[in-house]
């Protein structure tokens, strides 16, 4: 399953612009990669993992602008196309996963 993280904050100040790279990196730190600007995404295993990450992005909301999360199954993540420019880019499969006992 994967989680998209779509953001619109304001950067009109400079305590609005720090709150924005506050939650950029606050993204980054929880294991997310950016797909586009506002655009991050992440692999998780279970609707249970998805739920705990969206409760920890809840957290850590900055104090005005937009913030949408969407969750994909591996079977709609793997009909995404993706383009650069004219050319179309193969999406990335799911990262292997370790079975610990």
């Amino acid at each position: 399953m994967w989680l998209y993280v779509m953001f619109d904050l304001p950067v009109g100040t400079k305590r609005e612009r720090k709150a924005a790279t506050d939650f950029r990196n606050f993204l980054l730190d929880e294991g997310f990669e950016m797909a586009q600007f506002s655009v991050y995404l992440r692999f998780v295993e279970s609707k249970e993992a998805a739920e705990t990450r969206i409760q920890r992005i809840r957290g850590s909301l900055p104090a005005s602008g937009k913030v949408h999360i969407v969750t994909l199954t591996d079977k709609q993540y793997a009909n995404a196309r993706i383009f650069t420019g004219r050319k179309r880019e193969r999406g990335r499969g799911n990262p292997n996963q370790l079975a610990l006992f």
